[in-house]
């Protein structure tokens, strides 16, 4: 049986990046990580990668603040492409993917997001729920398109919103779920 050839790209700490990896180890995830790319050159994904062995590039994004430059999107398709990625995944990736790369690679980019989508777009979700007085969050894996957080959805997991709960504490559960969903959706991309 073929392994899924995945590019993981992120811009933090890469707590869903060592998931991933981590079930990858041990075997319950028929994935090969091919390579991992951070456009924030002390990223923590870029450690994990290392640490787990696998190819990781920083790609330097260029001027503006919320996507890439053209010219940097290019390659970073041409990178993707030539280490046979079929799969992209977007873990903590703070930037919006535009026409290059989602022609390159159509429906094959997800990523995860903290909120139930389509409520709480955009940065923070969890603590826009909080503000909004929600009873119930969770966590989206959604195909990427051309909009931030837009994507058809594939999977969402719900995590409770308690009494009490400050943003710090409900944002650490949604990541415990996050953790559990996310490689389970790789998992389905896995069986063809």
């Amino acid at each position: 049986m073929s392994r899924l050839a995945l590019g993981i790209l992120g811009s933090g700490k890469g707590s869903n990046c060592r998931a991933i990896l981590e079930q990858i180890r041990a075997g319950k995830l028929a994935a090969d990580a091919r390579l991992i790319i951070s456009d924030v050159f002390a990223a923590g994904i870029l450690d994990i990668a290392r640490e787990f062995g696998v190819p990781n590039v920083y790609l330097p994004p260029g001027r503006f603040r919320t996507r890439l430059e053209p010219q940097v999107e290019m390659e970073l398709v041409r990178m993707l492409q030539g280490a046979g990625v079929e799969l992209v995944v977007l873990a903590g990736f703070m930037r919006v993917l535009k026409e290059q790369i989602l022609a390159a690679f159509p429906r094959r980019i997800i990523n995860l997001h903290p909120s139930l989508l389509p409520k709480f777009p955009g940065m923070e979700a969890w603590a826009q729920a909080l503000a909004a007085g929600e009873k119930v969050t969770g966590c989206t894996v959604h195909y990427v398109d051309a909009g931030i957080d837009s994507g058809e959805i594939i999977a969402q997991r719900e995590v409770p919103i308690a009494p009490g709960d400050t943003p710090e504490i409900l944002h650490a559960r949604i990541q415990i779920a996050e953790r559990e969903l996310y490689p389970e959706v790789i998992g389905r991309f896995c069986g063809g």
